[in-house]
């Protein structure tokens, strides 16, 4: 199995003649050996232009999966459907629900997703987990609640007339059975890692061999990054599996360095340009 970044907020240096693109964001494509997906697609269509660089065929993809409805992992997607009109393009129909930031100084940002991208013929909306096929499960039925962020405070779903906190019902995790091995893939993990990785254990029957995504364990609303005794918890179920774990994008790289010091070689961070197989 083999994973391109096309988007992530940092970037690799290249003997490209251009730069790469970096953006708040993430974007994977993934190649199974009989599979082409792609995960998320950025906050712009920069993804697509770092895949021409890279020299990776959007075309050929054959599905594309959005992790949930913020627009740094949509922002991305019609610009996806006018270089491919034949993938089907995997959403969870709460991922289209109204989706705001609470700022510091009190105001609301709108951070979702385009209606526009809910018309396309190639989307394939879903409520709850999805088997695509023996080997593809998408999965948002997460059940436990420890070490979530303390970011997720301020990041709302509209209630009626108000704004609550997001529960994230929209937020899908994508679980891979290939070539021997299981991965999980998960966009910026608000439900928590440990309680993904808890559900996907049960899911698969055993332990993922990797670990790929965002761990959402920055938080530059309240400080930069979640406190210690967080990150440590997280490090500390992570350890407890002989998986290797490839994490970005709103992880953060403070927590990283936190992490990595814990879980040494077991963990990677993956920018921009970096290819890797499992």
């Amino acid at each position: 199995m083999k994973i391109q970044v096309l988007i992530e907020n940092t970037a690799l240096e290249t003997g490209t003649q251009k730069a790469l693109w970096h953006e708040h964001g993430l974007s994977l494509l993934i190649e199974t050996g009989s599979r082409r997906i792609l995960f998320d697609t950025g906050k712009s269509g920069r993804f697509a232009e770092n895949a021409d660089l890279l020299g990776a065929d959007l075309s050929e993809v054959e599905l594309l999966v959005l992790s949930h409805g913020h627009y740094d992992h949509g922002g991305g997607i019609l610009t996806f459907l006018e270089r491919n009109r034949r993938a089907k393009v995997y959403i969870q129909d709460r991922a289209f629900e109204n989706h705001m930031a609470r700022r510091g100084d009190g105001h609301l940002d709108d951070i979702g997703i385009s209606e526009e991208i809910r018309t396309s013929p190639q989307v394939v909306l879903l409520s709850g987990d999805r088997r695509i096929d023996e080997n593809i499960l998408l999965f948002t039925s997460v059940k436990s609640s420890r070490l979530l962020s303390g970011s997720n405070r301020v990041l709302l779903m509209r209630s009626g007339p108000d704004y609550v906190q997001d529960t994230f019902a929209h937020e899908q995790n994508l679980l891979l059975t290939a070539e021997g091995k299981r991965v999980l893939i998960s966009g910026c993990a608000h439900r928590g890692i440990v309680n993904i990785m808890e559900r996907a254990l049960e899911l698969a029957g055993g332990p993922p061999d990797a670990v790929i995504g965002g761990f959402h364990l920055s938080n530059p609303g309240e400080g930069g990054t979640e406190p210690e005794e967080l990150v440590n918890g997280v490090a500390d179920y992570l350890d407890s599996f002989s998986a290797r774990y490839y994490t970005c994008h709103c992880t953060g790289l403070p927590a990283y360095r936190m992490l990595k010091e814990r879980l040494g070689e077991k963990i990677t961070y993956i920018s921009a340009g970096m290819e890797f197989e499992l």
